[in-house]
């Protein structure tokens, strides 16, 4: 079963993105901040990450750079989730090595066809 970790501040977010994450038929991970998410990557290399941007302790663009210097995290697919929705956001996630971006609030419908675009369903 591939798996995704959620990376989010907010429980509420992780608690949502867990049920959608969980139906499209994904074991789950849950970490409150970079820094616990890069704890668990270290553990056990993720196939997705979900990742919020503004995050105490690291956020998700310095997680994102520490996660991508780990063996094999190249293959990690990296799909943030935030509130920042300026063009220049984007372009500095894409170009640190994310592979999508969703705008919050999203549904399971946002993250499905994400999920699909990077190859992940199926």
């Amino acid at each position: 079963m591939k798996t995704c970790l959620v990376v989010d501040d907010s429980r509420v977010i992780r608690t949502v993105a867990r049920k959608i994450v969980e139906e499209l038929g994904f074991s789950v991970v849950e970490a409150e901040d970079g820094k616990v998410a890069l704890a668990k990557s270290e553990e056990s290399l993720p196939d997705v990450v979900l990742l919020d941007w503004n995050m105490p302790n690291m956020d998700g663009l310095e997680y994102m750079k520490a996660l991508r210097d780990l063996p094999g995290a190249g293959e990690v697919r990296v799909v943030f989730c935030t509130t920042e929705n300026d063009m220049r956001h984007i372009q500095e996630a894409l170009e640190a090595g994310a592979d999508e971006y969703i705008m919050k609030p999203f549904d399971a419908e946002i993250v499905k066809t994400k999920f699909d675009l990077l190859g992940l369903m199926g």
